[in-house]
């Protein structure tokens, strides 16, 4: 599997370039490397689709003649060799990106180290029959990736990659109606401007506040604001804000599904446990190859695109 320990997972030159920390020799690097048209696009998509099903019977399939297991290996190589050529293609993709959140305060090299990281998320999920340009597609990982990174490293207080879009898009909304309106805006207003509730635009205020100290004075006695918060080990503010919300609308979605897909998507995209687990992992949980899985997920997701209810996560799931 191509690895995103470096900037640039695949080049030599360009992961030389990282190691010395010069920006622009990475840019140089990487901008000799030759841009992909849609035909050679859709070429490499089925190599790697080749490659992946091809690991996937060498991984998990018993009694190969010498002959399969040939020819399956150089199948499995054939698609890592066009993966590591679809990454590179669109190393120039992930800086264009990357530099969008430099007002961040993350130096450009771990921002597009970040980015690498949804690239080649991107790459490997990638549908070439659905008929989408892959740029188009990989923007949308690759922004994920960074946005995520930008958000943890700036915040003092980790809260879910949902909740954090969620509060840059209530802040901006309320700054724009308190210009135009010259007054605080409440909730309501704010609400109205992004289809959601006046509870709900409260709730994301509550966790888009300056963090304070719990040595902080109260009052002329000695007392300080620590000594008013109870020590439990009950449940996170984001799972009493937002954990009993989400489930129900987990459970209207993910009732459209049969129950194995449900599952499989529950696993899939941590909505199980938090963790998000590989096509290896939940093809073991399930007894059945990464393959079986893969085809399980996309069957689902189709079913879910069709589907208002699916609506119903967009502020959860982003």
């Amino acid at each position: 599997m191509t690895t995103a320990a470096t900037a640039a997972p695949t080049t030599a030159t360009a992961t030389t370039a990282v190691q010395a920390d010069p920006a622009a020799a990475y840019l140089k690097a990487i901008g000799r490397t030759r841009l992909l048209d849609a035909a050679a696009e859709v070429e490499l998509a089925r190599q790697i689709e080749a490659g992946l099903f091809a690991q996937d019977r060498l991984d998990t399939a018993d009694g190969l003649t010498a002959a399969d297991r040939a020819d399956l290996e150089w199948l499995a190589a054939a698609g890592r060799i066009a993966k590591d050529r679809m990454v590179e293609a669109n190393l120039r993709l992930v800086v264009s990106v990357a530099k969008r959140y430099m007002y961040t305060g993350m130096p450009l090299l771990d921002l597009v180290q970040e980015g690498n990281i949804g690239l080649i998320r991107a790459v490997e999920k990638f549908d070439h029959t659905l008929g989408f340009k892959f740029s188009t597609y990989a923007t949308w990982w690759i922004k994920q990736a960074v946005h995520r990174a930008a958000d943890d490293q700036s915040r003092t207080i980790r809260v879910p990659a949902h909740m954090a879009e969620l509060i840059a898009k209530v802040a901006r909304t309320r700054r724009a109606l308190e210009t135009a309106l010259g007054r605080e805006a409440a909730p309501a207003e704010i609400g109205a401007e992004l289809g959601l509730t006046a509870d709900r635009v409260t709730e994301v205020l509550a966790y888009d506040r300056a963090p304070v100290s719990l040595h902080a004075p109260l009052g002329e006695d000695g007392g300080e604001l620590g000594d008013l918060v109870e020590d439990t080990a009950g449940p996170s503010v984001e799972d009493s804000v937002t954990g009993a919300t989400l489930r129900a609308q987990l459970d209207q979605v993910l009732a459209e599904l049969t129950e194995r897909e449900g599952e499989v998507l529950a696993l899939r995209y941590g909505l199980a446990d938090g963790e998000v687990h590989t096509l290896d992992e939940v093809g073991r949980t399930f007894g059945v190859t990464r393959e079986r899985i893969r085809q399980i997920e996309k069957k689902a997701l189709a079913k879910l695109r069709l589907r208002p209810r699916a609506e119903l996560l967009r502020d959860y799931l982003a």
